[in-house]
């Protein structure tokens, strides 16, 4: 990870449990963690692009925020009245964007189930990747998903190697992402683990 991409010490904030220095989009789409915070233990990545295979777009930030308008594209006809959200977007350049506090329980899972536990939404961080599963990922995003994962893990210590999973393996059958493109032994490497 080059040098500016490292994080520093305190990359979360304790009181708020937002990034430092990201910016936070404040999604409406959120409700309390039944366990609180002593049940984070699971992070999930997925993919996401809107309209499909379309990129650096205010979609996702307005599908997250709520005030997605689903007469721009006809893609969008069928999330109409859809209420999503994840704690992370991190995008084709690398910028990254917080929607979901960490302490909160965001909706990026859906029907899932992990390690004999149902409502994965329950005890895990949800990181969203720009893309889909006909494009490979960006250095950049890589870069800055190795940094968040490292600051994640220091500031959740329940979030280990074994417990960082793609949204397919929480549902499979139903969801594919991150997708066949997501280099998981690239980025498990770069964090010094191995799947």
């Amino acid at each position: 990870v080059p040098p500016n991409l490292r994080p520093p010490l305190d990359l979360v904030y304790a009181s708020t449990h937002r990034f430092v220095d990201v910016p936070f989009m404040d999604s409406p789409h959120f409700d309390v963690r039944p366990g609180g915070l002593q049940d984070i233990d699971t992070l999930v990545i997925h993919a996401i692009a809107l309209p499909p295979d379309t990129f650096d777009t205010p979609w996702i930030d307005n599908l997250f925020c709520g005030t997605l308008d689903c007469d721009a594209d006809p893609y969008f006809d069928q999330l109409r009245g859809l209420r999503v959200s994840a704690h992370l977007c991190i995008f084709r350049d690398g910028r990254c964007h917080q929607y979901v506090a960490f302490d909160q329980r965001a909706w990026h899972a859906g029907r899932s189930w992990f390690d004999g536990r149902p409502d994965v939404n329950d005890f895990s961080i949800g990181i969203e990747m720009e893309g889909g599963d006909a494009h490979a990922f960006t250095d950049a995003q890589y870069a800055r998903l190795v940094m968040v994962t490292r600051a994640l893990a220091s500031h959740y210590p329940k979030l280990m190697p074994e417990r960082i999973v793609g949204h397919a393996d929480i549902a499979p059958g139903r969801k594919t992402d991150p997708g066949p493109h997501f280099d998981w032994q690239r980025y498990l490497s770069a964090l010094e683990f191995g799947r």
